[in-house]
């Protein structure tokens, strides 16, 4: 009877303790890590998030955001993939890219390696160029890229990118020829585009949308079955007569292994900021197109992006 008791207070004080360690997570900073440049789409998304997140992690909750940049994203998504899963890594994932990167080539990282946690953005893609070209619709760049083939170029985040992935099925559909220049994310290409030093941004709407607006560059259209509304007045490319239909997943993942109550209350936290009106307020001024999806709904949407890019690849390669 005695040693029964003795180990019901035993394992009394192990679910108190356990308890106690939930309730405090969590007890030191997180380091949110996003595989693309300061400035571009992804960061502002992640930046904007962050003090929503902590707010409803707690207090004390602590992000830093760190850019780890390069190869198109692999760089971060490898990062993200090898770090510990003791709850205090987490990340950005972009898709297409966390996903045709490792069809394209041999890396070291996989889906395996990576928990989906939580959709955050679904961003079409788009075409835009400067005021100056000439160019103001998607037929009057298929002549002039006819006209000269192969000196149109255009600029994207990387190889198996959705910007590389659109401007190649635009170029199959259009039956022309540009010249791809990849960079280590948006921020970059819009810098090349806006300097001259390339004649086309192929990136996502939102973040073409606010030079748009501004009178910087002409948006040509967007990759939607419909017009986002943050762009109402952008045609998409289906109504110009391209059937081209593509964009950009921006979500959260963390390690695989990551501490399921952790992970449980990094996820609720993560839901209620994406529905907290102050942070919609702020997330309309940075144009982020927004998408919720919940971890089971996202690693849903992941395996069917799986299943198609696996599909093209093996009928169309990219690489060039």
């Amino acid at each position: 009877m005695r040693r029964a008791l003795i180990a019901a207070a035993a394992m009394s004080a192990a679910a108190l303790t356990t308890t106690s360690a939930l309730a405090q997570y969590p007890e030191r900073p997180i380091t949110m890590i996003v595989a693309y440049s300061a400035g571009g789409g992804t960061d502002i998304a992640a930046r904007t998030l962050v003090p929503y997140i902590e707010k409803y992690l707690g207090e004390d909750a602590t992000i830093t955001v760190v850019n780890r940049t390069g190869a198109g994203g692999e760089i971060g998504f490898t990062a993200l993939a090898m770090a510990e899963p003791d709850g205090y890594t987490i990340g950005f994932i972009n898709a297409p890219n966390i996903l045709t990167i490792p069809i394209q080539r041999e890396t070291r990282y996989s889906m395996d390696d990576i928990e989906p946690v939580a959709n955050i953005v679904y961003d079409p893609g788009g075409f835009s160029v400067l005021p100056d070209a000439g160019i103001n619709t998607l037929d009057e760049l298929v002549t002039y890229a006819k006209e000269n083939p192969g000196e149109v170029s255009y600029g994207t985040t990387g190889i198996g990118s959705d910007d590389h992935l659109a401007a190649l099925a635009f170029e199959r559909l259009a039956g022309i020829e540009m010249n791809h220049v990849p960079f280590d994310g948006n921020a970059d290409v819009r810098a090349a585009l806006l300097g001259g030093h390339i004649d086309l941004g192929s990136g996502n709407v939102s973040e073409m949308i606010p030079d748009a607006n501004a009178g910087n560059v002409v948006l040509l259209g967007q990759m939607a079955e419909e017009r986002w509304e943050g762009a109402p007045d952008v045609p998409t490319f289906q109504e110009q007569g391209f059937d081209i239909v593509i964009g950009s997943n921006r979500a959260i993942g963390a390690p695989a292994g990551f501490p399921e109550d952790a992970l449980a209350q990094l996820s609720e936290a993560i839901e209620k900021a994406v529905q907290d009106p102050e942070f919609r307020e702020q997330a309309e001024k940075q144009d982020l197109a927004l998408a919720f999806q919940g971890s089971e709904e996202f690693a849903q949407t992941l395996g069917r992006l799986q299943q198609q890019f696996e599909a093209l690849w093996e009928s169309e390669p990219w690489v060039e």
